[in-house]
């Protein structure tokens, strides 16, 4: 996001003087923002973030005696300088608009995040703010790739050359892990407790991935630091849902009309807001079930559900909707085609994986799910929901399709889906002829195996360390082959193949 200058140059900026002139409809902080500490440390301020984990903490900062559970936002990447620029012009305020699917709109300012560390400029201020005794929690939004696994063995990437580099050089960081070990390394030294890693990545089992990844890049870089972080660092299981898309300049100028103030990089997101979190902390934790959160013994079921429908759902529609040439979610959604696709896949090849939930009806979650996508005052990008597609569809979707082989089941929908994602890496156009915005880590590799379609019908699934042994399964290739055979033909059109496909299932 660029910095905006409004027609208006009489608005002012938002910061913690211009608070008191917002109308009175803005829900603004009411706590005493200098009396708060940065008890959370929080690594990759996204829009997710910003969205979710720091508004439960602002919510709970207004309960007196939460002041020590304020955050301290870093960014890793050169790209947060930016963000870093705008936040402390603000005084590290932002705005938030919550828009509902029936046209209401919450206004809130966010007040939570008291500071922000750019780490490329001084390394050595974020591993002291991370070892520091305020500390309690250093919680992350990195994304699927910067927990830096392959995604087909689930082991550790030791050949990634920024892990190289963090090995070698303890005290000259460049990744999450470098940074995290470095402070875990000076805690020990200092004879201070460990903090909390806490995920609240959309990964299954992120606190036992963010374990496993943290102990494997901790033991190659120092054994006996390594078994002090496994005897002694929590790394709390959650499962986080709320659809945020990215900021563009209508939401820019929605907040100067109805704040009459002007913030750089504001954040709009939907009503609804989950957080599952496994009650596993190493030291003191904020009482986030006192503003919604739950705390559960095993989250596993809850995010397996959330996963398999929410986020798989939202790749059925990403692909499938990018090749008709639908632009956002709510448009494709409300294609009554692709909601009866959508729903067909959650109820026949999801819902029969899944185990029963105390306190979900499973039949109305997925009601809501649809309501959600279908919201028109969330513009979500289909080119955002199939970024980095090779990170989330392996866990999204390949695992339900995995374990309906097993059982015999039918897995026709969610094979057209991973048909339609070949078609997509290799071609990059809609049926439109539109090209089609890809972001992929993997992206080379996905076009060049997806390349060889023509020649030999199953060539995408020869990338193994995505697919696995898919390829080797005849009924699999059986059902891809003819979802390709669909795709490749001349004039084919993707609403008629899903057509084809809901009226073979039915049969």
């Amino acid at each position: 996001m660029t910095q905006h200058q409004h027609t208006n140059a009489l608005v002012t900026g938002l910061n913690q003087q211009s608070l008191a002139q917002l109308p009175s409809h803005v829900d603004t902080p009411s706590y005493d923002r200098s009396a708060v500490k940065a008890g959370i440390v929080h690594i990759g301020v996204g829009g997710f973030h910003r969205a979710h984990q720091a508004v439960y903490v602002n919510e709970l900062l207004k309960t007196p005696g939460s002041e020590q559970w304020g955050i301290c936002g870093v960014g890793l990447l050169e790209g947060n300088r930016g963000l870093r620029d705008i936040l402390k012009q603000q005084d590290y305020l932002y705005t938030l608009t919550v828009r509902h699917p029936d046209g209401k709109i919450d206004n809130k300012v966010i007040g939570s995040m008291i500071d922000f560390l750019f780490a490329p400029e001084d390394k050595q201020a974020v591993i002291n703010k991370l070892a520091h005794s305020d500390t309690k929690i250093v919680s992350l939004t990195i994304t699927e790739g910067g927990y830096n696994f392959n995604p087909a063995t689930g082991e550790f990437d030791y050949s990634n050359p920024d892990i190289i580099n963090d090995i070698n050089n303890p005290n000259d960081p460049i990744t999450a892990f470098g940074y995290i070990t470095a402070a875990l390394k000076l805690r020990k030294e200092q004879g201070l407790g460990a903090f909390t890693v806490q995920s609240c990545d959309n990964i299954q089992h992120n606190g036992n991935v963010t374990r496993k990844m943290l102990l494997a890049f901790a033991t190659e870089q120092d054994k006996n630091l390594s078994e002090w972080i496994e005897q002694n660092v929590s790394f709390p299981n959650a499962m986080v849902d709320r659809i945020t898309p990215v900021s563009k300049k209508s939401d820019i100028d929605y907040v100067v009309d109805a704040y009459g103030v002007s913030d750089e990089w504001p954040i709009t997101c939907e009503s609804f807001t989950q957080w599952v979190i496994e009650d596993t902390f190493s030291d003191s934790r904020p009482n986030w079930d006192v503003v919604g959160a739950q705390f559960v013994t095993d989250v596993t079921p809850y995010e397996t559900m959330k996963i398999r429908l929410l986020n798989a759902g939202h790749s059925v529609l990403g692909l499938l909707g990018s090749i008709h040439g639908y632009g956002t979610i709510d448009e494709t959604v409300s294609d009554e085609l692709f909601a009866t696709y959508l729903r067909a896949f959650m109820d026949k090849e999801v819902t029969p994986n899944l185990e029963p939930l105390e306190g979900i009806d499973l039949q109305s979650y997925k009601d809501t799910l649809i309501e959600r996508f279908a919201n028109p005052n969330i513009k979500d990008s289909l080119a955002r929901i199939c970024s980095e597609s090779s990170a989330k569809l392996p866990k999204f979707l390949i695992a339900t399709i995995n374990e309906n082989l097993v059982q015999g089941r039918d897995v026709s929908l969610a094979t057209l889906v991973i048909a339609t994602w070949c078609l997509y890496s290799d071609k990059g156009v809609s049926e439109k002829g539109e090209k089609l915005e890809i972001q992929d880590a993997m992206y080379k590799e996905l076009n060049s195996y997806a390349q060889e379609t023509q020649t030999s019908p199953i060539a995408f699934l020869k990338l193994t360390s995505l697919f696995g042994k898919l390829e080797h399964n005849e009924t699999f290739t059986a059902e891809y082959k003819k979802s390709i055979a669909a795709l490749y033909a001349p004039n084919s059109k993707i609403k008629a193949i899903m057509q084809a496909v809901l009226e073979q299932k039915s049969n």
